[in-house]
């Protein structure tokens, strides 16, 4: 009998917003939101600013360099307390 074995890669490779969200999209193909109240300085952001993202640890975070924010994984994955 065999198993499949799923490889997991929580590395972010792709950034989108919605209205009211912040979107990653993982290495693996899954894609993670949060709410974007949890970031008052990207909730706040212009479009321009939002869209100017670089990923930063080979992935493990994104960086906006216009507001000087820093999201990891994470902290979209852990959830918000």
């Amino acid at each position: 009998m065999s198993t499949l074995a799923v490889k997991f890669d929580d590395h972010a490779v792709d950034v989108s917003f919605t209205k009211n969200a912040l979107h990653f999209v993982l290495a693996d193909g899954r894609e993670i939101s949060a709410p974007l109240e949890w970031f008052p300085l990207l909730r706040d952001a212009t479009e321009k600013d939002r869209n100017n993202w670089r990923l930063i640890g080979n992935g493990i975070g994104v960086h906006w360099p216009e507001i000087d924010e820093d999201i990891a994984v994470g902290t979209i994955m852990k959830g918000h307390d």
